[in-house]
């Protein structure tokens, strides 16, 4: 059975409309609901805040030029843990009695590695030691995730793990910038760019989840993500390439997860047809050599990718539609 779900980011800037983005995910998407997240309400709901909120064992805080590893934790740090935990009341609150499948996110250890900063200044990216050790710091608060997760959600038998990696392409064709912004820091080789992937993906199987990798970025490895042991592979359509066609079709055939993204994050100038995104997404199997009915529940349809910045109203546009086209494709 196809299933829809979102990406993860929504629009919103307090908790009042966080509320309300629980309350609309868990009636738009009762099949696969994610755990939403509003990076409108400022760095401690952000992409990195969410993500160090889970890190273990490492401190952080908010300098002007963003996120920096401490010897402890700062304000900021412990409000991006705090807010994490209010969010996930509320998402307690509002899923008691929800069974069968849910989904969280958090970002990977090379798109922390390439938006956190050392203590001293530069990016975690920079040094081979610093990145090593937040991305094992992130696998154990990712384990940590998981069980705090189980335990609010008693009745999801299916918990997956989002684990975003948009900064993923740019790290290993060497082409984040450095502080300065006039260089660009090192290529990271495919073995080492597989094998911190790996620890947090094993981290979170091993804890009970499923790991999904998502990047709705250009250029992204396929796979080498699938290499690293993703359950689920989440990619805007529009952003495969003839390369990643193989990917996609050992990762369906080997019963894991494309979850691909079809509508519209924004909206469009055009009218979106629920029929013409099932086409298109047929049309994609069809080249891929594969036929609906087979697939079960190892295709899912999302937005193209987070809507935080689509209006309210295109927000459950977007969700309805995602619905309707994995009902379609059923």
């Amino acid at each position: 059975m196809t299933l829809a779900t979102g990406v993860g980011s929504m629009p919103g800037e307090d908790d009042r409309e966080y509320a309300e983005a629980v309350r609309l995910v868990l009636g738009e998407l009762p099949d696969l609901p994610h755990v939403p997240e509003l990076p409108g309400r400022g760095a401690t709901a952000s992409m990195t805040g969410r993500a160090l909120a889970v890190v273990s064992g490492l401190g952080a805080d908010l300098q002007p030029a963003g996120w920096r590893l401490t010897d402890a934790s700062g304000v900021d740090h412990r409000r991006a843990r705090s807010l994490l935990a209010q969010d996930l009341d509320q998402v307690e609150e509002q899923g008691q009695g929800l069974v069968g499948a849910a989904k969280a996110q958090v970002a990977g250890p090379w798109t922390l590695a390439a938006t956190v900063e050392k203590p001293r200044g530069d990016k975690v990216l920079s040094d081979h030691g610093a990145r090593r050790d937040l991305a094992q710091a992130l696998a154990a608060g990712v384990a940590d995730h998981v069980a705090d997760l189980r335990r609010r959600l008693g009745g999801v038998t299916r918990l997956v793990v989002q684990v975003d990696e948009p900064a993923l392409a740019a790290v290993v064709e060497g082409r984040v910038p450095t502080a300065s912004g006039f260089g660009r820091h090192r290529t990271v080789h495919p073995p080492e760019a597989s094998a911190h992937l790996e620890w947090v993906l094993a981290a979170v199987r091993e804890a009970g989840a499923e790991p999904w990798v998502h990047s709705c970025a250009p250029g992204t490895p396929w796979s080498l993500v699938a290499g690293a042991g993703a359950a689920g592979l989440s990619a805007d359509l529009s952003m495969l390439g003839p390369e990643d066609l193989d990917t996609f079709a050992e990762v369906l055939e080997s019963g894991r997860v494309a979850a691909l993204g079809v509508v519209p994050s924004l909206a469009p100038e055009d009218a979106v047809s629920d029929a013409g995104v099932s086409e298109r997404v047929l049309r994609w199997l069809d080249m891929l050599g594969l036929d609906v009915e087979s697939l079960g529940d190892s295709l899912v349809v999302t937005p193209t990718c987070g809507l935080a910045g689509a209006t309210p109203a295109w927000v459950r546009t977007a969700l309805t539609t995602s619905r309707t086209v994995a009902r379609n494709l059923r």
